[in-house]
């Protein structure tokens, strides 16, 4: 490995503070024998943006708007699956919202959902990016959007997605 001069470590030092205090994703390139590598930020920034997702779900919920708040938990989803506390923590708050709209399709739906996100996510066999809402299959997975794809590739030990 050639030798790196401390000064540009500690600058990639810094820039990685910014990305995770930031809880974005960032893309930088490492020196590494020649070859350069996409960072992919580690499991912690997954957890912080589903959280931010849950969150904005709540919030939106708050003001009234249950079409953001489906929005939100639907990204909280996405971002759950390769957890399964966290999956069934995603269901479980789409369960709740199918109950505030006294969506008999979705409780059913997120009540079978509830019984095979644990399983499906411990494991790892789970549609990829699915949204997890009842007017989707399932088991069907779906394209991830654009920013939510550095989380997953972590996650899911992948660079592909559907």
């Amino acid at each position: 490995m050639p030798d790196v001069p401390v000064v540009a470590l500690k600058a990639v030092s810094v820039e990685l503070q910014r990305a995770f205090s930031a809880r974005k994703p960032a893309t930088l390139t490492v020196l590494v024998m020649s070859t350069t590598t996409r960072f992919v930020p580690p499991r912690s920034a997954l957890v912080a943006a589903w959280s931010d997702e849950r969150a904005a779900a709540r919030a939106a919920r708050e003001v009234g708007d249950p079409a953001s708040e489906w929005r939100h938990l639907e990204r909280a989803h996405i971002l759950s699956q390769p957890a399964a506390l966290l999956h069934l923590r995603t269901h479980a708050a789409m369960l709740g919202a199918g109950i505030r709209r006294h969506d008999r399709r979705e409780i059913v739906g997120q009540l079978l959902r509830v019984l095979m996100a644990g399983p499906g996510s411990l494991t790892g066999r789970y549609p990829v990016g699915n949204t997890g809402g009842a007017d989707v299959n399932a088991l069907i997975p779906m394209p991830i959007p654009d920013d939510l794809v550095p989380f997953l590739t972590y996650a899911t030990h992948t660079e592909e997605q559907p």
